[in-house]
């Protein structure tokens, strides 16, 4: 009996893995056909986001840095930057989580806007937040860079990932993509400059113009609080004295 079936199932197994290897092969071929198609697409999403990555880092994580390191002549902030400087390599490594914890109720506050309808000023408050938390990791990565590098496993990974940022920025900046977003930068900075030229006389016009109203209004807010106060004052020294009531000692 066995005799007899063994080169039948061999022969039904030869078929299967033949099959098996027909089906991998066309698989493969239409894989292969698929990315060849969306490839383009894929490797111009990816370049994009990796230009705004790189957009990011030279123009909002430095200048952030740079926005936050100017608090520095205020001494109280001073004398805070100089303790976080010196952290021993952990406590600095908790001080970058400080930003985004004291920050999680504006964001969360965000999100309840955005649930509530407030479209706008859930935006207004997360990019704020988001900004703000950026800011202050930024700098406090740059002061406590020195204790950070003396744990080795973060100096393993800071000494892989940078070199190999770097040679994805180089290819970056090598691309369109960057180079048509450094003509849009450099297009809009003239555009905002020519328009500040256009509009800076009328502003500062309107500037004059509006100065003695406001200094008017002051004055009359400085009077009506004046007269207010004296009315109050006036009411107080002209109210009777209230008596104890009877049967209190006095």
């Amino acid at each position: 009996m066995w005799e007899q079936l063994r080169p039948w199932l061999e022969a039904r197994g030869r078929e299967a893995v033949h099959a098996a290897a027909l089906a991998a092969r066309l698989l493969g071929r239409a894989l292969l056909s698929t990315w060849t198609l969306v490839r383009p697409a894929v490797v111009l999403t990816l370049n994009v986001v990796a230009a705004l990555i790189l957009l990011f880092e030279e123009w909002g994580w430095r200048p952030l840095s740079n926005l936050v390191a100017r608090l520095a002549r205020f001494p109280l902030w001073a004398k805070t930057e100089l303790w976080i400087a010196g952290l021993p390599p952990y406590g600095a490594l908790m001080a970058l989580g400080v930003p985004s914890a004291i920050l999680i109720p504006a964001k969360l506050l965000g999100v309840y806007l955005l649930a509530t309808g407030h479209l706008i000023t859930a935006t207004m408050v997360i990019v704020a937040a988001k900004l703000a938390s950026t800011a202050l990791i930024a700098r406090i990565f740059l002061l406590t860079k020195p204790a950070l590098m003396q744990m080795g496993w973060f100096a393993r990974t800071y000494e892989t990932f940078v070199p190999w940022q770097e040679a994805l920025f180089a290819r970056i900046r090598a691309s369109w993509v960057w180079r048509y977003g450094r003509i849009v930068k450099w297009r809009m900075g003239n555009y905002l400059r020519d328009a500040w030229r256009r509009w800076r006389p009328r502003l500062e016009a309107a500037w004059r113009e509006m100065q003695p109203r406001i200094a008017d209004l002051g004055q009359r807010l400085r009077a009506g609080a004046r007269d207010v106060w004296m009315r109050l004052a006036s009411a107080r020294r002209g109210a009777p004295r209230q008596l104890p009531p009877p049967g209190r000692n006095r």
